[in-house]
């Protein structure tokens, strides 16, 4: 474990809300950015090139999202948009539709932990 964290839970709760808050601040300075760079740049080619798979032009994550029960998945589980466990399909959903499929029996992503954050009041 790294010893340049605390080792009591309160303050590592605190990290884990400023941590994601200043991520917020940052994926919104970037939408700026990219927003005031897209007025910049001339109109593009006719023939356009592909999109890359990570950058500027990828689109933006959602922040919830459902997993359906299906093959591999028993039961519906709530991810965060960003999570690499959430397989292939992730139904995006708001905040308030994932708290309330937690409290009506979906489960909690056993990677991403939604249930952490989505458990605290808005």
């Amino acid at each position: 474990m790294d010893d340049d964290l605390p080792p009591d839970l309160t303050r590592l709760r605190t990290l884990e809300t400023w941590a994601a808050h200043y991520l917020t601040r940052i994926r919104a300075r970037i939408a700026a950015v990219e927003r005031q760079q897209t007025q910049q740049q001339p109109p593009a080619p006719t023939a356009a090139p592909a999109s890359p798979a990570a950058g500027p032009g990828r689109a933006r994550t959602l922040d919830w999202g459902l997993a359906e029960a299906g093959i591999g998945v028993p039961t519906t589980e709530v991810h965060r948009g960003d999570c690499w466990a959430r397989g292939r399909s992730l139904v995006p959903v708001s905040a308030e539709r994932a708290r309330a499929e937690l409290a009506g029996g979906a489960q909690p992503c056993t990677v991403c932990r939604p249930d952490r954050v989505l458990s605290r009041p808005p």
